[in-house]
């Protein structure tokens, strides 16, 4: 168990990031699903405009890998 005041305070850092990466995970993940659930251009367009965003600022601050965005970003482009 942690003891000292460094230890205990970064367990309560750690748990504050990871439930930030959490809800930012998620949040990514259901853009994705709104692009590939889009019904018309226009809604698909809208999804994906805030779809690359996200996945954008997910590789950006490391939440998932830089490339993993791009392909991602890739993915959701040829699958029209």
């Amino acid at each position: 168990m942690a003891r000292s005041r460094q230890s205990l305070k970064r367990l309560r850092t750690d748990k504050a990031k990871a439930k930030r990466n959490h809800s930012r995970r998620r949040s990514m993940r259901t853009a994705i699903k709104r692009v590939r659930d889009a019904e018309t251009t226009e809604e698909r367009e809208t999804a994906l405009r805030r779809a690359q965003s996200l996945i954008d600022r997910a590789g950006r601050t490391r939440l998932i890998h830089p490339n993993k965005a791009d392909r991602l970003k890739r993915q959701l482009h040829t699958a029209e």
